[in-house]
């Protein structure tokens, strides 16, 4: 290994194979549930250097098939399913694109713009929006995350309701393949029609087929106006009719549709007592609205205000408010935001990131709420996301008073099959934007079709037939 080492550091420079010191920040996931030990953190600056590396990994790889040697690609190291950090055995190349972050090129006429893989997604969008342009992927870890993560697990966001996926966001990549080879797929054409889109095949993949190194990605023009409303709803039914109403009267418009559970909310206002939450109290769920217009403020306002009174009218809506200056929309939206840390002060928790057709979310909420209630006196439910397009994040926090590593410990395998078996029960998937990673791997042969692990593991074995890229994750061969 000490052969290989030195290779790299010619490869990228001494100072960035990282094998001593304090490395948790790349061997330990963001929620702090896996603990890895790397081999090296390999920290190169251009797709060039990524190829040299992966090239070098896969020949000794070759040479010595035993020897367990793999790569794991990290962006920001901000994922939650443990699918970019190392396993325990110390074998393991953690290949970070942090020093690879640079926005290559912007081009307003074709509304693209080509950037790095290690690009922090905020970054990717400050210098849209000063150029004139929205680039609208947008999600709580925005300020860490990078653009080659979102891509590697297909990240989704509050803006998927009007722009899709990062999958949809992204129209080339340059990708390092498991032989170190380059491909060159930045063209930025939204029509090519001359074979398989490989560009669809490592997108979501997770780095388990290839490292994607650069992006060409889509802009839009900036809205004229975005307005904001928080909504107290009576029931999730009435937050489906809600939306119903929102998509026949915004059309387009409708950029943003997320529902919040009244227990999510308290969890805010306890660890973050200065954020001021209006209207949960007396509801079980909210709804943050966006509506983004490009006619003017005005017509926004008046679009705004017809649907909510169509809304109260028809009893979908108990009482709402409508933002009246950009800091009361940034308010709202970090109420939102804070969900997640608000659940990790909390404690340790169990997350699940499901996707179901939105006309069956209320009716699994009912049953899947009473199961776990009934499994688990005092469970606390943790329910909120995306519901314009279907996506919650129904998760399951620990009774007050008991230990959250007590917790996981005693019923993590229980509320897993319970919820799991729920969502496939009605027509939904496990995983809606996180990806699959290792904490899911396992479980993916109950919830998946028997056919499409068979063709995953066959595009698995054809493009990495060495096993060198990100193992055991996604899909086990």
């Amino acid at each position: 290994m000490q052969t290989l080492l030195s290779e790299l550091k010619q490869i990228v420079g001494k100072n960035h194979v990282l094998t001593d010191g304090d490395l948790s920040a790349w061997t330990q996931d963001w929620r702090k549930r896996s603990f890895g030990k790397a081999l090296a953190v390999v920290r190169p600056a251009s797709t060039d250097e990524v190829a040299r590396v992966v090239e070098v990994c896969a020949s000794f790889r070759a040479k010595h098939p035993d020897s367990g040697l793999s790569i794991v690609a990290q962006g920001g190291n901000t994922g939650l399913v443990v699918g970019s950090t190392p396993d325990v055995s110390g074998q393991q190349i953690i290949l970070s694109l942090q020093r690879q972050n640079a926005i290559r090129s912007l081009d307003a006429a074709n509304l693209t713009m080509t950037v790095e893989a290690g690009c922090i997604l905020q970054t990717l969008q400050e210098r849209a929006s000063i150029e004139g342009f929205l680039f609208p992927l947008s999600l709580a870890a925005e300020g860490s995350c990078t653009i080659g993560g979102n891509l590697g697990t297909n990240a989704g966001g509050t803006q998927v309701v009007r722009y899709g996926n990062t999958r949809d966001l992204c129209l080339g990549l340059e990708v390092v393949t498991a032989q170190g080879e380059v491909w060159h797929g930045l063209s930025g054409l939204r029509k090519d029609n001359t074979g398989y889109d490989l560009r669809h095949l490592f997108i979501g993949s997770e780095g388990t087929l290839g490292i994607i190194t650069a992006a060409t990605v889509r802009l839009y023009p900036l809205p004229a106006a975005r307005l904001t409303a928080w909504v107290a709803v009576p029931t999730l039914d009435a937050a489906v009719n809600l939306l119903n109403l929102a998509h026949r009267h915004l059309g387009a418009g409708l950029t943003g549709f997320e529902t919040m559970g009244q227990i999510a909310l308290s969890l805010v206002e306890k660890h973050f007592p200065s954020l001021r939450i209006p209207l949960y109290r007396d509801c079980p769920y909210c709804v943050l609205m966006e509506n983004s217009d490009h006619e003017s403020e005005f017509h926004a306002r008046i679009q705004f205000e017809g649907l909510l009174e169509l809304a109260l009218n028809q009893g979908c809506v108990s009482d709402a408010v409508v933002a009246e200056s950009l800091m009361q929309t940034k308010a709202l939206w970090q109420i939102r935001e804070s969900i997640p840390l608000a659940q990790a002060q909390e404690g340790l928790n169990i997350k699940h990131d499901i996707s179901l057709p939105v006309s069956a979310i209320p009716e699994f909420v009912r049953v899947t709420d009473a199961l776990l209630e009934s499994a688990i006196a005092g469970v606390r439910l943790v329910n909120f996301g995306h519901l314009g397009d279907g996506n919650l994040h129904y998760n399951v926090q620990a009774p007050a008073g008991m230990e959250a590593i007590e917790f996981l410990r005693a019923h993590e395998a229980q509320v897993n099959t319970l919820v799991f078996d729920s969502v496939k029960s009605f027509g939904g998937s496990i995983s809606a934007e996180h990806g699959v990673g290792s904490l899911k791997v396992d479980q993916l042969p109950r919830y998946k079709s028997p056919v499409a692990l068979k063709l995953m593991r066959d595009i698995k074995h054809a493009l990495d037939p060495l096993n060198l890229m990100n193992p055991g994750r996604v899909v086990k061969l």
